[in-house]
């Protein structure tokens, strides 16, 4: 991991900690050659053209880059989820109601060529 994106880590609220560290453990089960860089501000995720950028924010977590007609799955099943055009925005609370299942598949369908 480069060292912007572990600043970026250290650096993030403790409440929000625990969300990240799922999403970024799914993602690394699911890709574990991903290159991670500090990409917008937050960590991206990228295998070979395809990114998942995922921000933690006040509210939890966002994830942007993921393909709307790939992630079809996702987000028929949380449309409350979607918040603008490409953001997924998951609170702490909402996320108990993902399961790391629906979460792997949105990351399969986010970065899988």
């Amino acid at each position: 991991m480069n060292a912007e994106v572990q600043a970026y880590i250290d650096e993030m609220a403790s409440e929000r900690r625990p969300l990240f560290d799922r999403v970024h453990r799914l993602i690394l089960e699911a890709f574990p050659k991903a290159r991670l860089v500090l990409s917008y501000g937050m960590p991206t995720y990228q295998v070979g053209i395809r990114k998942l950028h995922v921000g933690a924010w006040q509210h939890g977590v966002s994830l942007y880059g993921w393909d709307k007609d790939r992630a079809a799955g996702f987000t028929s099943r949380h449309p409350d989820l979607v918040s603008g055009k490409g953001t997924i925005r998951l609170r702490s609370e909402e996320a108990v109601d993902v399961t790391d299942n629906e979460l792997r598949d949105l990351i399969r369908a986010s970065l899988e060529p």
